[in-house]
């Protein structure tokens, strides 16, 4: 297939779905805000499929992935923003600048390590002019890291950008001390019978710790516990299995019982 050939299809349909006169009618009601969420969901679907390892279902979810973009380019065009190509030559752009060993004559990037410090500073000094530009006289470490990733995911790249600034523990050990002793805050306001915003806070509190624990051991939040909820997901379902056979289902059976069978299961894998 030609890249260039099935991009200008794809962009025509897009173009035909909204059409004034002829166009889908559900398509033609959307808008960004309206589209956003499924934008977000087409991301995750891609990371789901990558972690089943379905080369099929990437391929796929990715096409879906890419149909939001032209979704999007195509409202932004009928509003005279911006069009397809604006969008694939800004990132091109972007990632040109942001290669100066591979585009320019940079030396001294010899491993990904100097990469990933090369790229953050590009990216600080993008964030700096931008402030500037704006007209704020105190820029932030924190600005740029946008309030509409995954809680998760936006308080490891917090922290990793008040880390890079000084801000941060230096070992997993305080980190860990830490993750007690907001448990014990927690346990604390539980046994007071604390507000349901005093818990809320404390709760926060721990999973902003525990992000941080990924970042010590070099982890992806979002990943490990998405690799949770699968284990817990074909845990769940084998006892339910199990019961199955039995003549029963989880309403006609206990957590004793139940527990047992977890215990068999998971020693089972």
């Amino acid at each position: 297939m030609n890249p260039e050939t099935e991009i200008t299809r794809l962009l025509e349909l897009m173009r035909s779905l909204r059409d004034p006169e002829n166009g889908c009618p559900w398509d033609l009601e959307q808008d960004f805000a309206s589209i956003a969420p499924h934008t977000i969901e087409e991301a995750y679907e891609v990371a789901d499929a990558i972690e089943r390892n379905d080369t099929d279902d990437i391929r796929d979810e990715l096409g879906d992935l890419l149909f939001q973009v032209v979704f999007h380019a195509q409202m932004a065009e009928e509003d005279n923003l911006f069009d397809f190509a604006d969008v694939a030559a800004g990132i091109t752009n972007k990632m040109i600048r942001r290669h100066p060993h591979i585009f320019a004559d940079q030396t001294g990037i010899t491993s990904a390590d100097d990469q990933t410090l090369n790229w953050e500073a590009q990216k600080a000094a993008e964030r700096a002019a931008a402030s500037a530009k704006a007209g704020n006289d105190t820029p932030s470490a924190l600005d740029g890291v946008t309030a509409g990733l995954p809680a998760l995911t936006r308080a490891v790249k917090l922290q990793n950008r008040a880390g890079r600034v000084g801000f941060d523990w230096p070992d997993l050990k305080p980190v860990l001390d830490k993750v007690k002793e907001e448990v014990a805050e927690l346990e604390t306001e539980v046994a007071s019978g604390g507000s349901a915003a005093r818990l809320e806070e404390e709760y926060g509190d721990i999973l902003f710790v525990v992000a941080n624990i990924s970042r010590h051991l070099k982890l992806d939040p979002e990943r490990a516990l998405r690799r949770a909820n699968m284990k817990f997901e074909r845990r769940f379902r084998a006892v339910e299995d199990r019961l199955a056979e039995m003549g029963k289902s989880p309403e006609t059976s206990n957590l004793q019982e139940m527990d047992a069978l977890w215990d068999q299961i998971k020693k089972q894998e």
